[in-house]
Protein backbone atom coordinates (compact mmCIF):
# COMPACT_ATOMS: atom_id res chain seq x y z
CA UNK A 1 0.00 0.00 0.00
CA UNK A 2 2.41 2.60 -1.46
CA UNK A 3 1.70 6.53 -2.02
CA UNK A 4 4.99 7.84 -2.42
CA UNK A 5 7.26 8.80 -5.44
CA UNK A 6 10.56 10.00 -5.75
CA UNK A 7 14.03 8.88 -4.84
CA UNK A 8 16.05 12.36 -4.23
CA UNK A 9 13.00 13.86 -3.30
CA UNK A 10 9.83 12.42 -2.30
CA UNK A 11 6.31 13.04 -1.79
CA UNK A 12 3.86 10.90 -0.10
CA UNK A 13 -0.19 11.80 -0.69
CA UNK A 14 -2.97 10.93 2.25
CA UNK A 15 -6.32 11.99 2.69
CA UNK A 16 -9.76 11.18 0.90
CA UNK A 17 -11.99 12.82 -1.03
CA UNK A 18 -14.44 13.76 1.32
CA UNK A 19 -12.43 13.31 4.53
CA UNK A 20 -11.33 15.60 6.83
CA UNK A 21 -8.31 16.56 4.55
CA UNK A 22 -5.97 15.68 2.23
CA UNK A 23 -2.34 16.60 1.86
CA UNK A 24 1.07 15.68 1.08
CA UNK A 25 4.58 14.95 2.77
CA UNK A 26 7.46 16.50 0.88
CA UNK A 27 11.14 14.79 1.69
CA UNK A 28 14.37 15.64 0.43
CA UNK A 29 13.73 19.36 -0.03
CA UNK A 30 17.12 21.20 0.52
CA UNK A 31 17.79 23.84 3.81
CA UNK A 32 17.11 27.63 2.73
CA UNK A 33 15.04 27.18 -0.20
CA UNK A 34 12.08 30.34 -0.22
CA UNK A 35 9.21 29.00 -0.34
CA UNK A 36 6.85 31.29 -2.68
CA UNK A 37 3.45 31.42 -1.37
CA UNK A 38 2.25 33.25 -3.93
CA UNK A 39 3.06 30.69 -6.74
CA UNK A 40 1.50 28.23 -4.51
CA UNK A 41 -1.74 29.88 -4.48
CA UNK A 42 -1.83 30.66 -8.37
CA UNK A 43 -1.35 26.78 -9.05
CA UNK A 44 -3.96 26.10 -6.63
CA UNK A 45 -6.24 28.29 -8.16
CA UNK A 46 -5.46 26.87 -11.14
CA UNK A 47 -6.42 23.47 -10.30
CA UNK A 48 -9.77 24.65 -9.10
CA UNK A 49 -13.35 24.33 -10.74
CA UNK A 50 -14.60 27.39 -12.51
CA UNK A 51 -18.01 27.87 -14.58
CA UNK A 52 -20.34 25.56 -16.20
CA UNK A 53 -17.82 23.40 -17.98
CA UNK A 54 -16.70 22.42 -14.18
CA UNK A 55 -17.88 20.56 -11.03
CA UNK A 56 -20.27 22.59 -8.75
CA UNK A 57 -18.39 21.50 -5.67
CA UNK A 58 -16.20 24.25 -4.57
CA UNK A 59 -13.40 23.88 -2.04
CA UNK A 60 -11.87 27.07 -1.15
CA UNK A 61 -7.99 24.81 -1.28
CA UNK A 62 -6.53 26.75 1.49
CA UNK A 63 -3.44 25.23 3.05
CA UNK A 64 -1.66 25.01 5.63
CA UNK A 65 2.24 24.30 5.79
CA UNK A 66 2.49 22.38 9.16
CA UNK A 67 6.25 21.42 8.96
CA UNK A 68 9.66 21.64 7.51
CA UNK A 69 9.14 25.86 7.27
CA UNK A 70 10.62 28.33 9.57
CA UNK A 71 10.44 31.70 8.51
CA UNK A 72 9.15 31.41 4.77
CA UNK A 73 12.46 29.44 4.26
CA UNK A 74 12.56 25.28 4.44
CA UNK A 75 14.46 23.39 6.80
CA UNK A 76 15.33 20.89 4.96
CA UNK A 77 13.33 18.42 6.96
CA UNK A 78 9.94 16.87 5.87
CA UNK A 79 7.13 19.62 4.59
CA UNK A 80 3.90 18.72 5.45
CA UNK A 81 1.04 20.52 2.98
CA UNK A 82 -2.94 20.19 4.98
CA UNK A 83 -5.53 21.07 3.00
CA UNK A 84 -9.00 20.72 4.97
CA UNK A 85 -12.21 19.30 2.96
CA UNK A 86 -15.20 21.66 3.42
CA UNK A 87 -17.84 20.91 0.94
CA UNK A 88 -18.29 17.54 0.75
CA UNK A 89 -22.05 15.97 0.23
CA UNK A 90 -21.40 12.56 1.32
CA UNK A 91 -24.98 11.54 0.88
CA UNK A 92 -24.77 11.68 -3.00
CA UNK A 93 -22.67 8.62 -2.81
CA UNK A 94 -24.19 6.72 -0.58
CA UNK A 95 -27.03 4.53 -2.85
CA UNK A 96 -23.77 3.93 -4.88
CA UNK A 97 -21.74 2.31 -2.13
CA UNK A 98 -22.39 -1.36 -4.29
CA UNK A 99 -22.73 -0.24 -7.67
CA UNK A 100 -19.27 -0.18 -9.76
CA UNK A 101 -18.99 2.96 -11.37
CA UNK A 102 -17.59 1.99 -15.23
CA UNK A 103 -14.67 3.50 -15.58
CA UNK A 104 -13.33 4.43 -12.25
CA UNK A 105 -11.36 2.57 -9.79
CA UNK A 106 -14.37 1.66 -7.42
CA UNK A 107 -14.24 -2.20 -8.28
CA UNK A 108 -10.18 -2.70 -8.47
CA UNK A 109 -10.81 -0.72 -5.02
CA UNK A 110 -13.22 -2.84 -3.64
CA UNK A 111 -10.78 -6.28 -4.58
CA UNK A 112 -7.47 -4.72 -3.34
CA UNK A 113 -8.65 -2.93 -0.39
CA UNK A 114 -11.27 -5.71 0.65
CA UNK A 115 -14.09 -3.42 0.78
CA UNK A 116 -12.79 -1.20 3.80
CA UNK A 117 -12.10 1.60 0.84
CA UNK A 118 -13.71 4.79 1.46
CA UNK A 119 -15.80 5.07 -1.23
CA UNK A 120 -17.05 8.79 -0.68
CA UNK A 121 -16.02 10.33 -3.96
CA UNK A 122 -13.51 7.88 -4.79
CA UNK A 123 -11.98 8.18 -1.57
CA UNK A 124 -8.56 8.15 -2.78
CA UNK A 125 -8.93 7.51 -5.88
CA UNK A 126 -10.42 10.95 -6.40
CA UNK A 127 -9.37 13.64 -7.91
CA UNK A 128 -9.50 15.63 -5.42
CA UNK A 129 -6.46 14.47 -3.99
CA UNK A 130 -4.27 16.52 -6.76
CA UNK A 131 -4.85 19.30 -4.84
CA UNK A 132 -2.29 17.97 -2.30
CA UNK A 133 -0.11 17.31 -5.67
CA UNK A 134 -0.29 20.47 -7.22
CA UNK A 135 0.60 22.26 -3.96
CA UNK A 136 3.92 20.12 -3.77
CA UNK A 137 4.18 20.64 -7.11
CA UNK A 138 4.35 24.31 -6.61
CA UNK A 139 7.22 24.56 -4.18
CA UNK A 140 9.22 22.22 -6.45
CA UNK A 141 8.05 24.87 -9.63
CA UNK A 142 9.57 27.97 -7.44
CA UNK A 143 12.81 25.86 -6.98
CA UNK A 144 13.08 25.04 -11.09
CA UNK A 145 12.05 28.97 -12.24
CA UNK A 146 14.81 30.32 -10.13
CA UNK A 147 17.07 27.77 -11.91
CA UNK A 148 15.60 29.37 -15.20
CA UNK A 149 13.62 26.27 -15.95
CA UNK A 150 10.25 26.55 -16.98
CA UNK A 151 7.45 24.55 -17.53
CA UNK A 152 3.82 24.96 -19.37
CA UNK A 153 1.02 22.83 -20.46
CA UNK A 154 -1.95 23.55 -23.07
CA UNK A 155 -4.79 21.82 -24.10
CA UNK A 156 -3.77 20.73 -27.55
CA UNK A 157 -6.81 18.92 -28.23
CA UNK A 158 -10.44 18.56 -27.09
CA UNK A 159 -13.53 17.02 -28.11
CA UNK A 160 -11.86 16.73 -31.37
CA UNK A 161 -10.85 20.66 -31.20
CA UNK A 162 -6.59 21.29 -32.17
CA UNK A 163 -5.23 24.07 -30.58
CA UNK A 164 -1.92 25.57 -32.19
CA UNK A 165 1.36 24.07 -31.34
CA UNK A 166 4.06 25.64 -29.13
CA UNK A 167 5.47 28.26 -30.99
CA UNK A 168 7.91 31.03 -29.16
CA UNK A 169 8.09 28.55 -26.11
CA UNK A 170 8.87 30.81 -23.22
CA UNK A 171 6.27 33.30 -24.66
CA UNK A 172 4.03 30.56 -24.67
CA UNK A 173 5.09 29.32 -21.34
CA UNK A 174 3.77 32.28 -19.74
CA UNK A 175 0.91 33.46 -20.98
CA UNK A 176 0.00 30.06 -20.17
CA UNK A 177 0.94 30.49 -16.63
CA UNK A 178 -2.28 32.72 -15.80
CA UNK A 179 -4.74 31.09 -18.00
CA UNK A 180 -7.52 29.08 -16.64
CA UNK A 181 -8.59 27.47 -19.57
CA UNK A 182 -4.87 26.91 -21.45
CA UNK A 183 -5.24 27.27 -25.19
CA UNK A 184 -2.25 29.04 -26.88
CA UNK A 185 -5.51 30.45 -29.57
CA UNK A 186 -8.40 31.67 -27.97
CA UNK A 187 -10.85 30.59 -31.32
CA UNK A 188 -9.70 27.29 -30.38
CA UNK A 189 -10.24 27.14 -26.62
CA UNK A 190 -13.96 28.75 -27.33
CA UNK A 191 -15.00 26.08 -29.40
CA UNK A 192 -13.51 23.27 -26.91
CA UNK A 193 -15.80 24.99 -23.99
CA UNK A 194 -18.94 25.06 -26.47
CA UNK A 195 -18.53 21.18 -27.47
CA UNK A 196 -18.46 20.83 -23.40
CA UNK A 197 -21.02 22.66 -22.93
CA UNK A 198 -22.83 20.30 -25.40
CA UNK A 199 -21.45 17.21 -23.69
CA UNK A 200 -23.11 18.31 -20.52
CA UNK A 201 -26.68 18.95 -21.73
CA UNK A 202 -26.49 15.50 -22.93
CA UNK A 203 -25.52 13.49 -19.32
CA UNK A 204 -22.11 13.15 -21.08
CA UNK A 205 -18.25 14.00 -21.12
CA UNK A 206 -14.99 14.27 -23.17
CA UNK A 207 -11.78 14.27 -22.94
CA UNK A 208 -8.04 15.59 -24.36
CA UNK A 209 -4.83 15.64 -24.47
CA UNK A 210 -2.11 17.90 -23.06
CA UNK A 211 0.97 19.01 -24.53
CA UNK A 212 3.76 20.30 -21.90
CA UNK A 213 7.43 22.32 -23.07
CA UNK A 214 10.18 22.01 -20.71
CA UNK A 215 12.43 24.75 -21.32
CA UNK A 216 16.34 25.81 -19.91
CA UNK A 217 17.22 22.11 -18.59
CA UNK A 218 20.46 20.88 -18.40
CA UNK A 219 22.42 18.55 -20.98
CA UNK A 220 23.09 14.91 -19.54
CA UNK A 221 19.82 14.56 -16.88
CA UNK A 222 18.76 11.07 -16.85
CA UNK A 223 20.16 7.48 -16.97
CA UNK A 224 20.28 4.51 -18.97
CA UNK A 225 17.60 1.97 -19.32
CA UNK A 226 15.71 1.66 -15.90
CA UNK A 227 15.59 5.11 -14.96
CA UNK A 228 15.25 7.11 -18.05
CA UNK A 229 14.06 10.96 -17.80
CA UNK A 230 11.17 9.37 -19.94
CA UNK A 231 10.84 6.34 -17.57
CA UNK A 232 10.71 8.88 -14.32
CA UNK A 233 8.57 11.46 -15.99
CA UNK A 234 6.09 8.88 -17.32
CA UNK A 235 5.76 6.85 -13.81
CA UNK A 236 4.64 10.25 -12.43
CA UNK A 237 2.73 11.34 -15.01
CA UNK A 238 0.40 7.46 -15.16
CA UNK A 239 -0.11 8.49 -11.13
CA UNK A 240 -2.53 11.54 -12.41
CA UNK A 241 -6.20 10.43 -12.99
CA UNK A 242 -7.52 10.24 -15.96
CA UNK A 243 -4.52 9.59 -17.95
CA UNK A 244 -4.27 6.64 -20.52
CA UNK A 245 -1.46 7.50 -22.50
CA UNK A 246 2.62 9.52 -22.73
CA UNK A 247 4.22 10.47 -25.86
CA UNK A 248 7.66 12.44 -26.03
CA UNK A 249 8.44 14.28 -28.93
CA UNK A 250 6.69 13.33 -32.04
CA UNK A 251 5.94 9.96 -30.14
CA UNK A 252 3.42 7.69 -32.11
CA UNK A 253 4.16 9.64 -35.34
CA UNK A 254 7.93 8.63 -35.51
CA UNK A 255 6.47 4.91 -36.83
CA UNK A 256 5.74 6.82 -40.03
CA UNK A 257 8.65 8.67 -40.37
CA UNK A 258 12.17 7.47 -42.10
CA UNK A 259 15.06 7.89 -40.17
CA UNK A 260 16.52 10.57 -42.38
CA UNK A 261 13.47 12.63 -41.35
CA UNK A 262 12.73 11.35 -37.71
CA UNK A 263 16.60 11.90 -37.10
CA UNK A 264 17.50 15.44 -35.50
CA UNK A 265 20.23 16.87 -37.23
CA UNK A 266 22.87 18.63 -34.74
CA UNK A 267 24.92 21.74 -35.41
CA UNK A 268 27.05 24.34 -33.40
CA UNK A 269 25.39 28.13 -32.36
CA UNK A 270 27.00 30.59 -30.64
CA UNK A 271 29.77 27.72 -29.08
CA UNK A 272 26.86 25.28 -28.00
CA UNK A 273 25.62 22.00 -29.31
CA UNK A 274 21.86 21.67 -30.57
CA UNK A 275 19.51 20.37 -32.67
CA UNK A 276 17.81 22.04 -36.17
CA UNK A 277 14.52 19.57 -35.03
CA UNK A 278 13.01 18.11 -32.01
CA UNK A 279 11.48 14.54 -33.42
CA UNK A 280 12.90 13.24 -30.15
CA UNK A 281 11.39 15.81 -27.66
CA UNK A 282 14.77 17.26 -26.47
CA UNK A 283 15.75 13.34 -25.09
CA UNK A 284 18.06 10.90 -26.75
CA UNK A 285 19.42 7.83 -24.63
CA UNK A 286 17.28 8.06 -22.13
CA UNK A 287 19.13 11.69 -21.24
CA UNK A 288 18.42 15.46 -21.80
CA UNK A 289 19.91 16.64 -24.87
CA UNK A 290 19.67 20.28 -23.87
CA UNK A 291 16.23 21.05 -26.46
CA UNK A 292 13.14 21.74 -25.32
CA UNK A 293 11.24 18.61 -23.82
CA UNK A 294 8.34 18.26 -25.47
CA UNK A 295 5.87 15.42 -24.24
CA UNK A 296 2.09 15.09 -24.73
CA UNK A 297 -0.87 12.68 -22.83
CA UNK A 298 -4.15 11.82 -22.97
CA UNK A 299 -6.71 12.63 -20.55
CA UNK A 300 -9.60 10.14 -20.82
CA UNK A 301 -13.13 11.72 -20.67
CA UNK A 302 -14.63 11.78 -17.10
CA UNK A 303 -15.93 8.35 -16.17
CA UNK A 304 -18.95 10.00 -13.89
CA UNK A 305 -21.25 10.83 -16.34
CA UNK A 306 -25.30 10.93 -16.00
CA UNK A 307 -26.05 8.60 -18.91
CA UNK A 308 -27.02 5.39 -17.58
CA UNK A 309 -24.34 2.54 -18.07
CA UNK A 310 -24.35 -1.03 -17.33
CA UNK A 311 -22.90 -2.10 -14.16
CA UNK A 312 -22.81 -4.64 -11.11
CA UNK A 313 -23.90 -4.51 -7.43
CA UNK A 314 -21.25 -6.23 -5.51
CA UNK A 315 -23.39 -6.88 -2.45
CA UNK A 316 -25.98 -8.31 -4.16
CA UNK A 317 -23.52 -9.86 -6.45
CA UNK A 318 -26.32 -8.97 -9.56
CA UNK A 319 -26.21 -7.06 -12.79
CA UNK A 320 -27.19 -3.36 -12.65
CA UNK A 321 -27.64 0.09 -14.36
CA UNK A 322 -26.35 3.11 -13.11
CA UNK A 323 -26.75 6.79 -13.62
CA UNK A 324 -24.42 8.54 -11.61
CA UNK A 325 -25.52 11.54 -9.76
CA UNK A 326 -23.86 14.57 -7.82
CA UNK A 327 -21.68 17.54 -8.67
CA UNK A 328 -19.30 16.16 -11.43
CA UNK A 329 -17.08 17.20 -14.39
CA UNK A 330 -18.07 17.23 -17.58
CA UNK A 331 -14.31 17.29 -18.64
CA UNK A 332 -11.10 17.76 -16.52
CA UNK A 333 -8.59 18.42 -19.09
CA UNK A 334 -8.55 21.83 -17.68
CA UNK A 335 -7.83 21.25 -14.76
CA UNK A 336 -5.50 18.74 -15.09
CA UNK A 337 -2.77 21.00 -16.79
CA UNK A 338 -1.74 22.50 -13.80
CA UNK A 339 -1.61 18.59 -11.75
CA UNK A 340 0.60 17.81 -15.42
CA UNK A 341 2.77 21.46 -14.28
CA UNK A 342 3.21 20.40 -11.00
CA UNK A 343 4.17 16.41 -11.35
CA UNK A 344 6.62 17.52 -13.87
CA UNK A 345 8.29 19.81 -11.42
CA UNK A 346 8.23 17.29 -8.67
CA UNK A 347 9.81 14.64 -11.25
CA UNK A 348 12.74 17.10 -12.53
CA UNK A 349 13.12 18.18 -9.03
CA UNK A 350 13.89 14.56 -8.28
CA UNK A 351 15.96 13.66 -11.13
CA UNK A 352 18.28 17.06 -10.76
CA UNK A 353 18.97 16.41 -7.06
CA UNK A 354 20.24 12.92 -8.33
CA UNK A 355 22.42 14.66 -10.90
CA UNK A 356 23.49 17.38 -9.40
CA UNK A 357 23.12 16.62 -5.46
CA UNK A 358 20.17 17.75 -3.30
CA UNK A 359 21.95 21.03 -2.30
CA UNK A 360 21.43 21.94 -6.18
CA UNK A 361 18.74 23.78 -5.17
CA UNK A 362 19.93 25.79 -2.05
CA UNK A 363 20.72 29.76 -2.40
CA UNK A 364 24.08 30.52 -3.70
CA UNK A 365 24.85 27.27 -5.39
Amino acid sequence: MKNTFGNYLSVTLFGESHGAAIGAIIDGLCPGLKINEDNIRRMMHLRQPGGAISTARQEKDSYEIVSGVVDGVTTGTPLTILIRNQDTKSGDYSAMKALMRPGHADYPAQCKYHGYQDTRGGGHFSGRITAGLVAAGAICHSALEAKGIYIGTHIAKCAGIADRNFEDLKCDIDALSESIFPTLDGDSGERMQAEILKAKSEGDSVGGVLETAVVGLPTGVGEPWFDTFESILSHILFSVPAVKGVEFGDGFALADMRGSVANDPMCYEDGKVITKTNHGGGIGGGITNGMPVIFRCVVKPTPSIAIEQETVNVQSKTNAVLGVKGRHDPAIVHRARIVIDAVTAIAVYDMLAGRFGTDYFAKGE
